[in-house]
């Protein structure tokens, strides 16, 4: 099966064509105020307008309430949530219970973390996925770092990577952890927030080109 791709924090309507015309899988959209990706919901509107079925409409959210998240869902139909704070698996499901969606949990690898534990937690707690992206010990992703990909484990839910990826070293990525998916921000950027459409046509080449092997 081939590994899936998101393209997340995207903010220009340009981009999600590129994006969709590169065969991106899903689109990540960003509520998340300090983030130079953020989104508020009138762009949010006109970007997912763009966005054809089969291609999920994913939100990305840090710390939100189960009523911001209702929010944002009664404006944009987004189709499930990445939670990317320190949301709790209790949290979590109450979340899920609101606002009716699927969810999955990034989880920022941290030096000292039993990471088998935290993602049995939250598997436990009903998540569809799990994120493992870098740890950074301000940002809540787009680091641009990258964790060790050997350390990445093989589970019976599925497990999305991100921390880090580019062009350049997807194919690896891919060979190394056969993740189920793929995501990416600052790799495709030529600024913060703004996608570059010959970056994301090279990112998504190498994930053919790693679920090929």
């Amino acid at each position: 099966m081939r590994t899936r791709a998101k393209i997340c924090g995207i903010t220009r309507p340009q981009d999600i064509d590129a994006a969709i015309q590169a065969g991106a899988d899903a689109i990540g959209l960003v509520f998340f105020e300090p983030s130079p990706r953020y989104v508020d919901i009138a762009t949010a509107q006109t970007l997912v307008k763009k966005i054809p079925p089969y291609v999920s409409i994913v939100g990305l959210f840090v710390n939100a309430t189960a009523d911001e998240i209702s929010a944002v869902l009664q404006a944009v139909p987004l189709d499930i949530l990445q939670l990317h704070g320190d949301e709790t698996p209790l949290q979590c499901q109450h979340i899920a219970a609101v606002t009716h969606r699927r969810w999955y949990k990034a989880i920022q690898v941290k030096p000292d973390l039993d990471l088998i534990e935290a993602i049995s937690q939250y598997q436990q707690a009903g998540a569809s996925a799990i994120l493992l992206d870098a740890w950074h010990p301000e940002l809540k992703g787009g680091t641009g770092h990258q964790f060790d990909w050997e350390k990445f484990p093989k589970l019976d839910i599925p497990i999305i990577l991100a921390g880090g990826l580019k062009p350049e070293n997807i194919e690896q990525a891919i060979h190394t952890t056969e993740a189920y998916a793929v995501d990416v921000s600052g790799g495709v950027e030529s600024a913060k927030g703004i996608k570059d459409q010959q970056l994301i046509e090279q990112f998504m080449q190498g994930v053919q080109r790693g679920s090929a092997k």
